[in-house]
């Protein structure tokens, strides 16, 4: 199985609370929203466009645990984004949520990475993992992201979780796709390849 990290960035590689105020307001973030006004169909499409291409998704606590109450009353019979987090395989990592309510949800704790990889071994298809900062970041560290990719919007936030903060592993990518949505908006698909310290 395919393993594919999807996320919105903003210039500065910012992640963190997209959407709204009250999305993710850990370390005393408060500039959440800020693709708000940046938001538009292309946006919208490239999304979906993610969400067609998944077998099942990976999800951490906090993003499992924002989305769930959204998306579970979504009629889903023309929305692909609802349709996919409604009814395809959920693997949610979580230590301390250990009765998940959301249909189709498997709970994989403990040795996570060790577990995924055991999952990517036996499964066809594509994995996908949406937000999830803190998975995001081990995953990559651990050399189990097949494919990235990002929405990068034209706004500098300033502070927040970050997909590459300082220390993470080196990595070089080749990009496979692109593509600019009507409000300035980037699509990147990347595909990890061999890194060099020449590239440094």
């Amino acid at each position: 199985m395919r393993l594919t990290v999807n996320t919105f960035l903003s210039l500065d590689g910012v992640m963190q609370g997209p959407g709204g105020a009250d999305e993710d307001p850990s370390n005393g973030f408060s500039r959440g929203g800020w693709l708000v006004s940046l938001a538009d169909e292309g946006m919208e499409e490239v999304v979906a466009g993610w969400f067609r291409q998944a077998d099942a998704l990976l999800m951490g606590r906090s993003t499992y645990q924002m989305m769930q109450p959204y998306w579970e009353p979504v009629p889903d019979s023309s929305d692909d984004v609802a349709r996919s987090l409604n009814h395809l395989p959920k693997y949610l990592v979580s230590n301390t949520l250990t009765d998940p309510t959301w249909q189709n949800t498997t709970l994989i704790s403990g040795d996570v990475l060790t577990a995924i990889e055991q999952l990517k071994e036996r499964t066809q298809g594509e994995l996908q993992l949406h937000g999830s900062h803190q998975l995001a970041r081990a995953l990559h560290d651990a050399g189990l992201v097949d494919e990235y990719r990002l929405l990068i919007f034209p706004i500098v936030v300033g502070a927040g979780k970050r997909l590459f903060e300082e220390g993470a592993v080196p990595s070089s990518f080749m990009v496979t796709g692109s593509h600019v949505t009507k409000s300035g908006a980037v699509s990147l698909s990347l595909l990890p390849r061999p890194f060099t310290v020449a590239e440094l």
